[in-house]
């Protein structure tokens, strides 16, 4: 297996830590993204593709990783947790909550809450597709809870 494939489904090896690896690639995806949406002006077309471009290595990518180590949603995979927050920054401007520091902690948590959790059907896609395709999408679920979570939050204060 080549080392770009390790490299980029562990997020720039994160996902080799010892512990909390989902969690620490979380952050790193947090700290990478924020400045990305926050202060490159491209548009939102651009970046759904750009998105799009990277759920496609990751699939691919993913399912190479998963062949080699036998295993199919190893805790080395964490550029799950970079595709799901990535989809959560699609809609920032639109939940952002009263400032910066509290929307990003919220989305920190909010996001590890349901992605560990894995509330219906992130729960049923996780059992039942043993590919990368149910690595992704289980996260991309956590992530539209997030969002969810922040609309509930906006609407109710």
């Amino acid at each position: 297996m080549k080392n770009f494939t390790k490299f980029f489904v562990s997020l720039f090896y994160i996902g080799y830590f010892k512990y909390a690896s989902g969690t620490i690639g979380t952050l790193l995806s947090i700290i990478i993204l924020y400045p990305y949406f926050k202060y490159i002006n491209f548009s939102l077309n651009l970046k759904i593709a750009i998105l799009i471009f990277i759920v496609i290595i990751s699939l691919f990518l993913i399912n190479i990783f998963s062949k080699h180590t036998k295993s199919h949603d190893s805790k080395i995979i964490v550029i799950d947790e970079f595709i799901g927050v990535y989809f959560i920054f699609l809609f920032y401007e639109n939940i952002f909550i009263i400032n910066d520091i509290l929307s990003l902690f919220l989305i920190f948590f909010l996001f590890r809450f349901f992605d560990i959790t894995k509330i219906f059907p992130a729960n049923l896609i996780d059992k039942k597709f043993k590919n990368a395709f149910g690595v992704i999408l289980d996260d991309i679920i956590a992530a539209i809870y997030t969002i969810l979570t922040f609309y509930f939050i906006n609407v109710t204060f």
